[in-house]
């Protein structure tokens, strides 16, 4: 989906080559250069910002809305539309970050500039958010009078959810990138766009650091010496921990504007020449030098179903270097099914030698390759000596080999068996795998079982999770369970950096076990949306409680976080106006079975794509297929006729076009010329040649 997205945008800016904006604008500004793509590029053109796209499947509707030029007629379709990336006019982004977690908020202006004023496109909006465990908030437009929104609804409010939730509309093209269309826009005018998401700061070497995506192309700046780009970022940052921040680093030129004991906020406002092109970091420590903590509490909102107090407790240690850590006896839990092959495999493979490397000698370690069998490197826990270390690169090397199905309690239960005599160490348990097993509420009441029968000190397990095909909320519980620590690799070459994060954090312990007294009788401890959202969808698909699925779907509809149960839509409302919150009603879901976009109570309303990681998929791990492929949709012939003349086509143009060939026809004989000439014709009747005048620089 990635793929095909970035190579949509790619045909989108060959045909952007065809608009002229004027003889003062063709000299002021220099041409966008489309670079041919690569297997190594095969995604260079995904949104590394919040990004707004023209979809063009008519050719002949691409020019300037402003100065018609003369452009040759074109016939056929592009299958799939292009992407035409829209001018961006002006942007503004404002960050609150709060303790762990910054809420981003960016609003701007795209224009239309690449579609006749005659004519209408839909405009695709792309929003990449950073950190995995981040969440879309909400997108809002104004365009023409007319207003749209994104609003949650219960799952359990829309029947015959999954077929709606497979439409085009509102879709991840890859990790965090989430997209949505709006329809029917016409050629020149602005679109008014606000897009907000919630991130995770990362928490590394003693610092929260903080990285927005915020780098646009070269190509989405207008052209013109004229028109003004005014670039704005607001950013406000509450550490919540009662003591001095201290800024290490930030990527853009701004002003300190207010500064209290914990809280710190900064501004940036200027004409820029170009939109920025790197993305927006910041990273922050808070001035101690010890251990400290404290306690952040909430009352509930007037409107919550829920009227208890929440509050978030938390504990930060800095200088880590300096202190000393816990003795380590670690077992590493490595899926080597077939799904593992290739990259998620080979890039697990180096950050386990990498960690190994980076054990101190009086730790222990094993390491359990598993399929449907597990493969030990030792019988028993060795000494992290060179030694050692050195004879686990090379048994890595060897038998670390993607193959056959998997079994996850077969490790986990080896794993105890390893670490059930410890006494003296922290004993570490790291799962990395890719797969879904029918058996995990199993796994997951006997790790109960282990944790709670023990007399030694209980083994922490750390869990990570590969692709989307795994059960995340499985290997949340798991984490949970063992008190350890959990994350997700969506991509494969984010595996090697979390992976390393991942046993870093885990593996830095210098306090554990750590009890309140004051907490024995509370009933449950009570989080902040996202942290508390995603641990009761973890504890209601163990529990398999409706209930208290129904509690999770009430949170996200009142928090605005998505979850497993409830889905977003998007609100058109005509009249220009705000609408008021949409009341679901059966009439409504009635509608929906018949078609994607229904009318209620004057409102229209799009079912997006979901915006949850789902509960595994059995069918995807038995089959072995690896994570991030996507299974090839089936095309009926028309289709695939169209798809397969405008893929030629762009591929051909590459290196020959029709302008081109006309002009070495001219050197051939008479009965050459006719031959190739006969050739083009045949080629045109099956939609060969549909895309070539655009996409010819000699034209």
């Amino acid at each position: 989906m990635a793929k095909e997205f970035s190579t949509c945008v790619e045909y989108g800016l060959k045909l952007s080559q065809r608009i002229y904006y004027g003889k003062e604008s063709a000299s002021s500004s220099a041409p966008v250069v489309v670079p041919a793509m690569s297997k190594f590029s095969a995604e260079g053109y995904l949104p590394s910002a919040p990004t707004v796209y023209a979809v063009v499947p008519e050719p002949e509707v691409v020019d300037n809305p402003d100065v018609p030029s003369y452009q040759p007629y074109v016939h056929g379709r592009c299958v799939p539309p292009a992407l035409i990336p829209l001018q961006m006019h002006a942007v503004a982004m404002e960050i609150e970050s709060y303790l762990d977690t910054a809420f981003v908020a960016v609003s701007g202006t795209w224009r239309v500039h690449c579609v006749m004023a005659s004519r209408r496109c839909d405009c695709r909006i792309a929003v990449p958010m950073g950190e995995q465990v981040g969440s879309l908030l909400g997108v809002e437009v104004d365009v023409n009078g007319r207003s749209y929104r994104t609003q949650l609804i219960r799952m359990e409010d829309v029947k015959d959810i999954e077929k709606m939730t497979k439409c085009e509309d509102g879709r991840f093209i890859k990790c965090q990138i989430y997209t949505l269309k709006v329809p029917q826009v016409d050629g020149g005018t602005t679109l008014s766009i606000k897009m907000s998401w919630s991130q995770k700061l990362i928490y590394l070497g003693g610092q929260f650091c903080l990285n927005v995506p915020f780098s646009f192309p070269a190509y989405v700046n207008p052209v013109g010496k004229k028109i003004s780009k005014r670039e704005k970022i607001f950013l406000k940052v509450n550490s919540g921990t009662g003591r001095e921040l201290l800024c290490r680093s930030i990527s853009h030129p701004l002003k300190e504007l207010t500064r209290e004991v914990s809280k710190v906020s900064f501004l940036y406002e200027a004409e820029v020449p170009v939109w920025s092109n790197a993305d927006f970091t910041f990273s922050y420590t808070v001035n101690s030098s010890d251990i400290f903590g404290g306690v952040l509490l909430q009352s509930p909102f007037p409107r919550d179903f829920d009227q208890r107090e929440m509050f978030c407790l938390y504990l930060f240690s800095v200088n880590i270097q300096s202190r000393k850590v816990f003795r380590k006896d670690i077992v590493f839990l490595i899926d080597i099914s077939g799904s593992m092959r290739g990259d998620p495999l080979e890039n697990t493979k180096n950050a386990l030698v990498a960690s190994l490397s980076k054990l101190n000698p009086q730790d222990s370690f094993n390491i359990i390759a598993f399929n449907g069998e597990i493969h030990l490197f030792s019988s028993t826990m060795k000494l992290a000596t060179m030694e050692a270390v050195s004879n686990a690169t090379d048994w890595v090397d060897v038998n670390l080999v993607a193959d056959g199905g998997t079994n996850i309690l077969l490790p986990l239960n080896q794993a105890m068996k390893l670490l059930a005599e410890t006494t003296d160490s922290i004993p570490l348990i790291f799962l990395i795998t890719d797969g879904a097993v029918e058996d995990e509420r199993k796994i997951c009441n006997i790790m109960k079982g282990y944790l709670k029968s023990g007399d030694s000190i209980c083994p922490r397990i750390c869990t990570l999770g590969i692709g989307s095909y795994c059960n995340h909320y499985f290997l949340q519980m798991l984490a949970h369970i063992g008190m350890g620590h959990y994350d997700a690799a969506y991509d494969a070459d984010t595996i090697y950096f979390l992976m390393q994060r991942l046993i870093t954090s885990a593996s830095s312990v210098i306090l554990a076990n750590v009890k309140m007294d004051t907490l024995e009788h509370v009933d449950s401890l009570e989080m902040f949306a996202r942290r508390h959202i995603d641990i009761l969808t973890a504890r209601a698909w163990l529990s398999e409680n409706k209930e208290l699925e129904e509690k999770v779907a009430k949170m996200s509809v009142q928090s605005g976080v998505p979850c497993e149960y409830t889905c977003m839509v998007f609100v058109q409302d005509d009249a220009g106006k705000k609408a008021p919150e949409l009341l679901w009603t059966q009439e409504a879901n009635s509608k929906l079975k018949q078609q994607k976009q229904v009318e209620v109570e004057g409102l229209k309303i799009m079912i997006l794509g979901k915006l949850g990681v789902g509960f595994g998929n059995l069918a995807a791990t038995a089959g072995n297929i690896v994570p991030g492929t996507e299974e090839a949709s089936s095309f009926d012939p028309a289709q695939l006729l169209m798809k397969t003349a405008s893929n030629c086509c762009g591929q051909l143009l590459d290196r020959c076009c029709c302008m081109c060939f006309i002009k070495t026809c001219s050197y051939m004989n008479d009965r050459c010329a006719i031959v190739f000439t006969q050739l083009c014709a045949a080629l045109a009747c099956f939609e060969c040649l549909d895309c070539c005048c655009e996409l010819c620089e000699c034209l």
